[in-house]
């Protein structure tokens, strides 16, 4: 039985997301099975492999099925919220959920991706409509190198890499549910400014040179609206909004 079966993970349930929660062995994308369903807030949908996976910019989201961490989230925020905000605070809640698995440190790539040891262990897709918003979450959990893909912007890693053992997906999508809820209270109550510290004690830009929009210069603080800080090289600082924002090589090599 797998490891994200119903009946394996609602035990490791301690929260109110997940309910209620579908399990697929394959399918094109969890992000569609939530977005095409009536579905509640914190609804959860994981699959061992998709057909059709999907990142950020509509780039393809490759895995090796059933090694990965595949799943979606039901999000239901109050109207007028801030709606990319979601994707820090979601990378928050995924670095923190990896913390506490592996026991060494993951950092927040502004905007959407989770690192450690200057690699990328997980990725975070939103797609918004009809006042919910589908947060999908990526985790590389129990690839090996052969299973990583090659020639990536980001060099990939997993857990398993990192942590020289096998890990439970279950016991990583139970831990990440606990953490995403916790944050996204805190961001419902307070923005981004409750979630500042961590934010910034996570940021793993701050201090890299950094190329965006055909400008260099080097990365600063995530703002308080979750706009990244750019120190351009003729001196101002400007504040990206989105936007692919790409290492320059001698940085890639540091982070």
């Amino acid at each position: 039985m797998s490891d994200l079966a119903p009946e394996r993970l609602r035990p490791l349930l301690r929260g109110t997301l997940g309910e209620p929660y579908l399990y697929l062995a394959e399918t094109a994308s969890t992000q569609d099975v939530l977005r095409e369903g009536d579905f509640p807030h914190g609804a959860v949908c994981a699959a061992e492999h998709q057909t059709a996976g999907r990142g950020r910019s509509g780039r393809s989201w490759d895995d090796a099925p059933s090694t990965a961490l595949l799943c979606s989230v039901l999000l239901r925020p109050p109207p007028g919220a801030l709606l990319p905000q979601l994707s820090l605070v979601a990378g928050l809640a995924v670095a923190a959920a990896v913390e506490a698995e592996i026991g060494g440190a993951a950092l927040v790539k502004w905007p959407n991706d989770v690192l450690v040891e200057g690699r990328k262990v997980a990725g975070i897709l939103l797609e918004a409509s009809a006042g919910a918003v589908v947060c999908g979450i990526g985790i590389n959990v129990n690839q090996e190198e052969r299973d990583l893909p090659p020639g990536t912007r980001t060099p990939a890693t997993s857990l398993r890499i990192v942590a020289g053992r096998q890990l439970v997906r279950g016991a990583v999508l139970g831990t990440v549910l606990v953490e995403l809820e916790r944050r996204y209270a805190a961001w419902l109550e307070n923005g981004l400014e409750g979630l500042a510290d961590e934010l910034e004690r996570r940021n793993a830009l701050r201090g890299l040179r950094v190329r965006v929009g055909g400008r260099g210069g080097t990365a600063g603080a995530i703002a308080r609206d979750g706009r990244l800080t750019i120190v351009l090289d003729r001196g101002d600082s400007v504040l990206v909004e989105s936007g692919e924002v790409e290492l320059e090589p001698e940085a890639r090599e540091r982070g």
